[in-house]
């Protein structure tokens, strides 16, 4: 399984940015995705999913109402569509997969992962 996450860069603070997630090898239409961030000096957490059928989103309440997590079965990807960025959006950001459906938040309920891509947004 390989996912190739894109789209990270710098950003001013109130700018967008969004980052794809290109899936192979995984049965990705049946699985869930999900997109975890690393800021500097911080834990891992959790930012958003997307579970497989229905395509139930869930976010965390830091991100929610500016970010927007979807995907294309057809393509093999997930999207974060970040909005209103701020200085502390500033991370690693890494794509995630498990097969079947998963509506928890923890790292460990997901079994493969992306290298990353980095965001930074300034003031």
């Amino acid at each position: 399984v390989q996912l190739i996450e894109s789209g990270g860069g710098p950003v001013q603070t109130g700018g967008s940015l969004s980052l794809s997630c290109a899936a192979s090898g995984l049965a990705f239409s049946s699985s869930t995705m999900g997109w975890f961030r690393q800021g500097p000096g911080k834990e891992q957490e959790f930012v958003a999913s997307i579970r497989w059928t229905p395509s139930t989103t869930y976010y965390a309440d830091s991100v929610k109402g500016r970010f927007t997590i979807s995907r294309d079965n057809a393509r093999n990807t997930v999207y974060l569509q970040m909005n209103s960025l701020k200085p502390e959006d500033t991370a690693d950001y890494y794509c995630a997969a498990v097969r079947g459906s998963y509506t928890g938040t923890s790292p460990n309920g997901y079994n493969y992962w992306g290298q990353g891509t980095h965001v930074t947004v300034s003031s």
